[in-house]
């Protein structure tokens, strides 16, 4: 494996503002950074009772007296919840335990009815996992302490309603909602190794069907440890929770907002605090929250009213086999077996809707490299443009085949062909008909195309005289000359051959 990355300020990260600190000073600290996500499981139901998990119903709909926590209910767990975790635990190259148990974690907030969190502590789901990231061109694999289960908590709402300058509602439609925490090991060294982390994270996933990763809604939070420590140090520095970051802008301009706020306190000769902080993106800063929990502050024991978890090899290798193809391996299928760049890949297996309508596109007879670039210019920017996903394209893989066959035959310019797209992606016809209609097809003959050749070397001179002095790159104007002539209508390799040997 490639050694680690360390962290420098003068290589800032995508969302980056410029540093006020120099470069020099920065560069004497080595940063270490873990990440804490909870991802929201894709059940139907609670993790502990039978309430619906659904977003949006009106407040307080959603709830029974198991997830209100009232006085002599019992949880009931989610076999479902169970199998999503194990699905992700497996695809995080996790070890998933045979034995794991629930336990209690005491603390008092009002959108926790209970006044404590079912959750896992000292026997986990599963645990040393791992993801590679990529990251500046390089591949670096990422630890994983753990995955276990718990339940969400309420929602806290502090506008919106009437009094809410004065008062706090509460919804407790989310509490009981099943979470997967995955806890990573504190290998990252800047902050863009912690949002390439994230995004890998996130789209495993996503491709495993474990969670919709919907950070507007709530679905995939993240809780971020930074520390900073001179470099060649072996001692971790002092370590700072900034929680519940939900968009990956807000998880940079935090750790870069932490990192320089480390630095600058330990060369004014002050100490770090341990401590849970929360990012204020109006002020673009993070504030103070409360003094970092320990474990023993939240007085951890056995969940009572829960038997332990038993996941025998049965049921554990059922879940193993029903794993899609993970993006790591589908991109390198890709570019294996199509002919495609890794860049390519990587693009066509953002989704895995984005990647099974590529390989129908090549199923259908595009050769691989010209459907991807097809679907990266032309069919992802118009999908971009109108707002709908994939799925929705009005222009089937069958179809798109249909239009990379036509342009690959020559029968179409590529000129052409992006008219011919516009028109089938409006209008949902195939490429034949309308090149059939509007007369689109490459229809002129060889003596035209060398005629028009002849009259634009006549015209241009002193590019003729520059191409038998050795720049090529003048060809390609001679060519698109012949081609605006031809009205796109022209062979493109014809028109290459003539007009290289009438040059020649």
């Amino acid at each position: 494996m490639p050694s680690l990355l360390y962290f420098c300020f003068t290589q800032m990260t995508k969302f980056a503002t410029e540093s006020a600190m120099p470069p020099e000073l920065l560069a004497k600290y080595e940063v270490v950074i873990g990440l804490e996500v909870h991802a929201q499981l894709l059940t139907r139901t609670k993790i502990f009772c039978g309430c619906s998990t659904r977003f949006g119903d009106p407040p307080n709909s959603n709830v029974c007296p198991v997830c209100l926590g009232l006085p002599g209910t019992l949880p009931v767990l989610n076999k479902r919840a169970v199998e999503m975790g194990m699905r992700a635990a497996l695809a995080l190259n996790c070890t998933v335990h045979e034995h794991s148990r629930f336990a209690r974690k005491n603390y008092f907030y009002p959108d926790l009815p209970k006044g404590y969190q079912i959750s896992q502590y000292e026997l986990p789901l599963a645990t040393g996992g791992w993801v590679e990231i990529e990251h500046d061109g390089k591949t670096k694999r990422i630890g994983i302490t753990r995955l276990h289960l718990e339940e969400d908590a309420g929602k806290s709402l502090h506008d919106g309603f009437p009094h809410s300058d004065e008062k706090t509602y509460v919804d407790f439609n989310r509490c009981g909602t099943p979470l997967a925490e995955i806890v990573s090991e504190p290998d990252m060294r800047s902050p863009d190794e912690a949002y390439a982390y994230l995004t890998t994270l996130r789209q495993i996933l996503l491709y495993t069907g474990v969670s919709d990763c919907n950070m507007e809604e709530g679905s995939l939070r993240c809780d971020a440890n930074v520390s900073v420590r001179l470099r060649g140090a072996r001692e971790f520095g002092t370590k700072v929770e900034v929680k519940n970051l939900n968009s990956f802008r807000y998880l940079a301009k935090a750790l870069e907002f932490e990192i320089e706020r480390h630095v600058g306190i330990i060369e004014s000769g002050g100490r770090i605090s341990q401590e849970t902080r929360l990012w204020n993106q109006s002020a673009g800063r993070t504030d103070s929250m409360r003094s970092k929990e320990k474990a023993h502050d939240y007085r951890y024991f056995p969940e009572p009213d829960l038997l332990p978890v038993h996941v025998g090899d049965a049921w554990r290798n059922q879940v193993r086999s029903s794993l899609p193809e993970l993006p790591v391996s589908k991109r390198a299928r890709f570019v294996s077996a199509f002919g495609v760049t890794p860049y390519d890949a990587e693009v066509l297996t953002d989704t895995q809707a984005l990647a099974d309508y590529f390989e129908s596109v090549v199923k259908a007879g595009a050769p691989g490299k010209a459907a991807a670039n097809w679907m990266q210019t032309e069919l992802l920017r118009r999908l971009h443009d109108s707002g709908k996903e994939i799925i929705a394209s009005p222009v089937s893989p069958a179809a798109l085949a249909e239009l990379v066959t036509l342009v690959e035959s020559g029968k179409i310019t590529g000129a052409v062909a992006k008219k011919v797209f516009a028109t089938m992606f409006e209008s949902g016809r195939p490429a034949a008909e309308i090149v059939a209609a509007e007369g689109l097809g490459a229809q002129v003959a060889d003596d035209a195309i060398e005629q028009a050749a002849r009259e634009v070397i006549a015209k241009n001179p002193d590019n003729v005289a520059k191409f038998k002095a050795g720049n090529e790159g003048v060809f390609k104007f001679f060519v698109g000359q012949v081609m605006k002539a031809t009205r796109g209508q022209a062979n493109p390799q014809s028109v290459n051959d003539i007009v290289r040997k009438l040059l020649s």
